[in-house]
Order: C-alpha cells, then structure tokens, then sequence
C-alpha cells in the first residue's frame, strides 16, 4: 500500500493515478467532469493507492475540508482487479488514522457499501453529473473494520 501527499508521488505513477481515475469516472461511466479539481495538490491532501505489475489496482485521496472533517473521494479500483477487497483495504487504512469524522459523496448504488465502515446518509440523495449521489458521514468513534467488503467501482 502507498500513501504520499502529490509531491511525494513522481510523475510516471501520478499519471497512472489519473489514468485509473479517468478510466473508471469519465470513460467506462461515461461522466465527462473536470477531473482535475485542484484539490489534489491542496497541502493536507493524501493519495492512497496499491497497485499490480500492471499498475495501480484501487485509489482513494484524502482530503481536509473547511469544517475540519476528512473527505475522502475519487474511490476506484480497476475493472481487471475488482472483487478483491482492494478498495476496502485503502479505506480502512484512511479511516484508521481518521480522529474526526469523515465525510464523503457517494454514488447512490454503494451507500451500503460505505455504510459497512460506519457511514451514514447525511442528506437526501441528489444528482451530480448525471449520476445519484448520497452524502454521508462518519462519526469520529466508529470502528473501521467492514463487515464485508465485496462491491467496489
């Protein structure tokens, strides 16, 4: 597993980062969106990833929001290396270090997904870029561990 800030990270493996995260949201979604936000090079901001021979496997970045909770984003494990738990072991590794709650977007399909790491709705399900998203949040004391991790995107 690797975490870095975007600094850390040199060039050929940041494009294959950004390779994955465009082949799962924008090409095989079909979510044409400003993948690069900004927010990937925000001091504070940390990228987890693991990856294969082939490259990277599964991705998430950590982000600081205003309000002082975590956001994590961008979850997404490649179409040849799904069904492995290999984005509910990045996401049990950020919300292992988490000392306050964690909030994120997600698409409407993996609520119970997320909800196995202690998320909950947090507001109601709205559209975002053509695709149904439900805000959660996850309490500062909620144990990491999911009960099983078997859907991943």
């Amino acid at each position: 597993m690797h975490r870095a800030p975007w600094t850390g990270i040199d060039p050929l493996t940041a494009y294959a980062l950004i390779k994955l995260r465009v082949d799962v949201f924008v090409v095989e979604q079909e979510c044409p969106y400003p993948e690069l936000d900004g927010r990937d090079v925000e001091p504070g901001t940390e990228h987890l990833w693991l990856d294969d021979e082939i490259g990277p496997t599964a991705y998430l970045r950590v982000l600081r929001d205003p309000e002082d909770a975590l956001r994590i984003g961008r979850v997404c494990t490649r179409a040849d290396a799904r069904g492995r738990s290999l984005a509910g072991r990045l996401m049990t590794a950020a919300l292992d270090r988490a000392k306050g709650p964690v909030v994120l977007d997600a698409q409407a399909h993996l609520v119970g997904w997320y909800a196995r790491f202690g998320f909950a709705a947090a507001g109601p399900e709205y559209l975002e870029d053509g695709i149904p998203h439900v805000p959660m949040r996850r309490p500062a004391a909620v144990e990491s561990q999911p009960k099983a991790v078997t859907a991943e995107r």
